[in-house]
C-alpha cells in the first residue's frame, strides 16, 4: 500500500491516498453556505407540515425542529450542497475522476457537515509492445454449399400453402381441434381449436403426429398415447391419455423453383435469374463473413496487446462496467418481451449470478479501453471538434435526423470525439502489426 498523503487547504479539504488510484477527500461545508441549505429545506418541509395549533404551511421555525427534529432537516440540505462540496474536492485536489465517486457523510449536524469523497482517478498504463504483432487476418471465402443452402432458406421461406383434399402426410399441415382425457377426464392444458401442426415436427408428445397420417378433412379420432416420463407436468408424465381429434382441413406446403416468379417475389436489385441470385448471395455472405473476421481480427489484437500490459486497475472500475453490461442486458431482454425477474426464473439464478457472469467481459472491456488510450497518447491521436462536427452531419444525414439530435444521444460533441479518436487507434494498431 502506498504511502497514506495529507493535504489541507483552506476549504476544510483533507485528501488521503489509500493506494495509487483510490483518493479519500474529505469536504466540510459550513458557515453561510450550510445555513442557507437548511433554511432552503426548512421552506420546503413547511409547506406540509402539520402540527396541531398552526395551520398547514405555517409552523414556525422554532416549533416545527421541536416536533419533528432538527435532524430532520439534514438529509434534504445535504443533497442542496453535495455537489458544490464535490466541485469543491475536484478544485482542490486537482484530482480527475475515471468513475462516478462513491459519497459518505462523514458528520452532520446543525453548523457543519462533512463529506467523504471517493475518487477513482486512471491507473497508469505500461504497454511494453503494441506494434509488429504478427496477427494474421483470415481472408473471407464462400463455399458452394453455403451458397446452396441460403438458397434452401430462401425456398423454404417462400413456400407456398394450399388446401390438400387428399389424406395427411408427413410434412403437411393438419389444422385440428384437440382434446385430451385422462381416466375419461379432461386434463388441463390439453384442449385447442383450429390449431395448425406441422405433420414431423415433434411439438406434440411422440405419436400424436404420426397416427393423423392417412386422415382426411372431417375425419375424427381417438389417439391412445403416453406422456414422457421427464414431461414438466408431473400429473401427466408417464400416464396414459386418449386424444379426440377432428381434422377441420388439410395443406400441403409445395416448395417455390427458382423461375420468373420468384425472382420477382424476392425484388432484390439486380437479381433475374439463378446465376446472379448466387452472386448476390455469394456477395451478402462474403460481406458477412468479413465483418466477422475484421471484428476477430482486432480481438486478436487487444488480446495480444493485453498480453504486453502492466496496469492495476481499480476494481471501482470494473465494477461500474459490470452494472453497465447488466442494464443494457436488462434492457435487451424488455426488448424481448421478457422482464429481468422472468429471466431469473427461466435460469435459476439471481442477480448476483448474473453479475458475476459478466464480470470477466467487463474486466476486459475495461483493459482493452485503458490500452487504446494509452496507445492514442503515445501515438498523439487526436480527433478536432471540426472534424468531429462534421462527421456528426454526415451521419445524421445517413440516419435522417438533426446533427443536434445526433449529438445528443451521442452524449455530447466531446463523446464523439473521443469515439473517433478511438477509432482512429484500432486502425492505427492494425497499421502497425503490418
Amino acid at each position: 500500500m502506498a504511502k497514506e498523503k495529507e493535504v489541507k487547504t483552506n476549504e476544510e479539504k483533507d485528501e488521503k491516498i489509500t493506494n495509487k488510484n483510490k483518493h479519500e477527500v474529505v469536504i466540510k461545508i459550513e458557515g453561510e453556505e450550510w445555513k442557507n441549505a437548511l433554511d432552503n429545506t426548512f421552506k420546503k418541509k413547511q409547506k406540509n407540515a402539520q402540527v396541531d395549533g398552526f395551520r398547514k404551511g405555517k409552523v414556525p421555525r422554532e416549533i416545527y425542529e421541536k416536533h419533528y427534529g432538527k435532524e430532520s432537516l439534514y438529509l434534504d440540505a445535504a443533497d442542496i450542497v453535495v455537489q458544490d462540496a464535490y466541485d469543491k474536492a475536484l478544485e482542490s485536489s486537482k484530482l480527475v475522476p475515471v468513475i462516478q465517486p462513491n459519497v459518505d457523510v462523514k458528520e452532520i449536524n446543525e453548523d457543519s457537515i462533512t463529506f467523504i469523497f471517493n475518487i477513482i482517478t486512471k491507473p497508469e498504463v505500461k504497454i511494453k509492445n503494441y506494434k509488429g504483432l504478427n496477427i494474421v487476418k483470415e481472408e473471407a471465402k464462400v463455399e458452394k454449399e453455403e451458397i446452396d443452402h441460403e438458397i434452401e432458406h430462401i425456398l423454404a421461406d417462400y413456400t407456398e400453402v394450399v388446401i390438400k383434399d387428399g389424406a395427411i402426410e408427413n410434412g403437411d399441415i393438419a389444422v385440428i381441434d384437440f382434446e385430451g382425457f385422462k381416466d375419461g377426464i379432461a386434463f388441463d392444458g390439453g384442449k385447442g381449436e383450429n390449431h395448425s401442426l406441422e405433420i414431423g415436427s415433434g411439438s406434440f408428445i411422440p405419436g400424436f403426429e404420426e397416427q393423423l397420417i392417412g386422415l382426411k378433412a372431417e375425419d375424427e379420432k381417438d389417439l391412445d398415447l403416453t406422456f414422457p416420463e421427464e414431461y414438466h407436468s408431473e400429473d401427466l408424465a408417464g400416464q396414459k391419455v386418449v386424444f379426440h381429434v377432428k381434422v377441420n382441413e388439410v395443406k400441403q406446403k409445395i416448395k417455390r423453383k427458382l423461375d420468373e416468379e420468384l425472382f420477382e417475389d424476392l425484388a432484390l436489385e439486380g437479381v433475374s435469374d439463378e446465376k446472379s441470385l448466387r452472386e448476390h448471395i455469394e456477395n451478402e455472405l462474403k460481406a458477412h463473413k468479413e465483418a466477422d473476421l475484421e471484428n476477430k481480427y482486432v480481438d486478436e489484437l487487444l488480446e495480444k496487446v493485453g498480453e504486453n500490459v502492466d496496469v492495476d486497475i481499480p476494481e471501482e472500475m470494473v465494477s461500474e462496467e459490470v452494472e453497465r453490461l447488466f442494464n443494457r442486458f436488462e434492457r435487451n431482454m424488455q426488448m424481448q418481451g421478457i422482464s429481468i425477474d422472468l429471466y431469473y426464473k427461466f435460469t435459476q439464478s439471481k442477480k448476483e449470478d448474473l453479475l458475476n457472469q459478466l464480470e470477466p467481459e467487463a474486466f476486459k472491456n475495461v483493459l482493452y479501453r485503458l490500452m487504446l488510450e494509452e496507445i492514442m497518447n503515445l501515438e498523439k491521436i487526436e480527433v478536432s471538434e471540426e472534424d468531429a462536427s462534421k462527421e456528426a452531419e454526415e451521419i445524421a444525414k445517413k440516419y435522417n435526423i438533426t446533427k443536434e439530435q445526433f449529438l445528443k444521444e451521442m452524449g455530447g460533441i466531446e463523446m464523439l470525439q473521443y469515439e473517433l479518436e478511438m477509432e482512429k487507434t484500432i486502425d492505427k494498431l492494425k497499421e502497425l502489426n503490418k
